[in-house]
């Protein structure tokens, strides 16, 4: 295996693991405070990465994409935390938290992941292992926010959106769930995703990060 792949893969495994490990697990604790014990019942409010990554979508499909795009775009997922939405004490508006949960739990991660980067620079340590998995962190972490961002069910823009609207809009927007992964995959592969939703809006992240951490940055002159 090339070296610089290793590399990679060391960076970015405990970024990618916390990511979804946290992302899966904040759904699970927003549907228990709000009324539903289904995933807490089933262990999966947790911060153990075993009970979320899925074999497929956690390490096959990242890998394969790596290569089939020279590095340039990975995606996956974890098993989806089990909610039963009907046992939230407010359904429509208890499923906009659970679903928001997740991309949430993501920002929040890429804002530490920006302060251990600050503190790597004013302890001056320059350890490029260390720095590169703090950078990845950010990247990581927004990246995946975004993504379950996307409007369209199973991703957790969807199930956001599905919130908002009518109720006999949202029945019908559900309909599009069995072909969500289809579609988003396409939009990936065509490059329409990448272009009109996770590039703008990562960059957007990337700028309120910097605007959250420069006053604590401007502290250690």
């Amino acid at each position: 295996m090339d070296a610089s792949l290793i590399q990679t893969i060391a960076v970015y495994a405990l970024p990618v693991i916390f990511a979804i490990t946290l992302h899966e697990a904040a759904h699970g604790y927003a549907a228990r405070l709000l009324g539903d014990n289904t995933a807490y019942v089933l262990g999966r409010v947790s911060m153990n990465p075993m009970r979320h990554i899925d074999p497929i979508g956690t390490i096959v499909i990242p890998i394969v994409l790596y290569f089939v795009t020279s590095g340039a775009f990975m995606f996956g997922y974890a098993k989806p935390v089990p909610v039963a939405f009907g046992n939230l004490r407010n359904p429509r508006w208890g499923s906009l938290w659970v679903a928001a949960a997740g991309p949430g739990s993501n920002f929040v991660q890429a804002l530490v992941w920006g302060v251990i980067a600050v503190m790597l620079a004013v302890f001056h340590v320059d350890e490029p292992f260390l720095t590169r998995m703090a950078a990845a962190g950010v990247g990581v972490n927004l990246v995946l926010g975004v993504l379950n961002l996307f409007p369209l069910p199973p991703l957790d823009g969807g199930r956001v959106l599905m919130a908002l609207l009518p109720v006999r809009a949202s029945i019908a927007f559900s309909k599009l769930e069995p072909y969500g992964f289809f579609i988003v995959m396409a939009l990936v592969v065509t490059g329409v995703l990448t272009r009109f939703w996770l590039g703008p809006l990562v960059n957007v992240g990337y700028a309120a990060v910097s605007a959250i951490l420069n006053p604590l940055a401007s502290l250690f002159p």
